[in-house]
């Protein structure tokens, strides 16, 4: 650990895998201590990754350790606290997001703790593979002038299975709960790739409805948006669809004057002038690698002292269209299960 920096992780959950597998890829950082209020997840995780120091409490890891900074994978509840916690002893901060439940409780934070430290929030769905491919194909102008886009996501994961679980809610049982449930958790993701690709985006019309009886908030979405020249883009979601598989996957389409970009069943293409230019990825090597990528991006830019792309003033601008589709749509649609 010579000369690495030293990153403390908080928050043992079942994320925390994949940060630590990309943490152990990189050259220059060292997780050194996990903290978890459950010890035996912390400790498992340590043991897994041979993380030498284990805390049940952040206030005691950041007390005892050396750090450099905080990597916040902790309950979604508990991420402002974290990362005031990083600020106020001037750590680089790494967050999972959202930085708060609210678009104005986010503003909040991030006027609180500007100048305090470097934040940057990890929002790694636009690092995956097949994403950074096709903003390289949008710079490149290879389907001239966009003329449309829709992004389409299907699972299953909140219909039950033969033993009347719900796949989606064995993987993450705190979405039960969440009163504000598929686009503040999950489509946020997509819509940060949405405007990363396409530019400023303005909502114009939502629908939320809800399905499945085991959960508070919607399963299901219809958002209509527009970009800065009023093109439209439309993201429709549905986490409860007969016939997909649990884990929900994206299905992309980019319009354009010269040719097309889409993304189906992990396979990116391009048809222009000159053909079809085709990629295929495999899910969990994709979903892996985009945690790779984007603490690798973390870690180059403290490094090199170059911006971090999800900033905390780019992140607020996703928080800002999720809020907008909230407020719009009004209230959940209680459909038949």
């Amino acid at each position: 650990m010579m000369g690495k920096r030293r990153i403390g992780l908080i928050g043992a959950g079942m994320i925390s895998r994949y940060h630590l597998t990309a943490w152990s890829r990189s050259p220059d950082d060292a997780v050194v201590a996990i903290c978890d209020p459950d010890l035996a997840k912390a400790r498992a995780r340590a043991s897994e990754f041979s993380v030498p120091s284990v805390y049940a409490d952040a206030a005691a890891m950041l007390e005892r350790e050396q750090l450099d900074g905080i990597d916040v994978a902790s309950s979604r509840e508990f991420h402002a606290k974290h990362v005031r916690m990083g600020a106020d002893r001037n750590l680089t901060v790494l967050c999972q997001k959202p930085l708060k439940p609210t678009y104005d409780e986010s503003v909040r934070l991030v006027q609180e703790i500007a100048g305090k430290c470097r934040l940057m929030v990890h929002e790694n769905w636009r690092f995956r593979p097949f994403y950074r491919l096709a903003d390289d194909w949008l710079r490149q102008g290879r389907i001239g002038q966009l003329s449309g886009a829709t992004m389409q996501v299907r699972g299953s994961g909140f219909r039950p299975d033969v033993d009347g679980r719900y796949p989606a809610l064995e993987r993450q049982p705190f979405m039960r709960e969440l009163p504000q449930m598929l686009i503040s958790e999950s489509q946020i993701h997509q819509l940060d790739v949405l405007r990363w690709l396409l530019g400023p985006l303005d909502v114009r019309r939502a629908w939320l409805g809800r399905s499945c009886p085991a959960i508070r908030g919607e399963d299901r979405a219809v958002v209509a948006m527009e970009t800065a020249d009023r093109m439209p883009v439309i993201l429709d979601a549905d986490g409860a669809a007969f016939g997909y598989p649990p884990r929900s996957a994206d299905d992309l389409e980019i319009l354009g004057t010269k040719g097309a970009i889409r993304f189906r069943n992990m396979k990116l293409s391009v048809v222009d002038a000159a053909g079809c230019e085709e990629h295929s990825y495999e899910s969990e090597p994709a979903y892996q690698n985009s945690f790779d990528a984007c603490i690798r991006h973390f870690s180059e830019a403290l490094s090199q002292g170059t911006p971090f792309e999800t900033d905390p003033v780019d992140n607020l601008k996703t928080l800002h269209l999720v809020d907008s589709i909230y407020r719009l749509a009004g209230p959940i649609r209680v459909l038949p299960p």
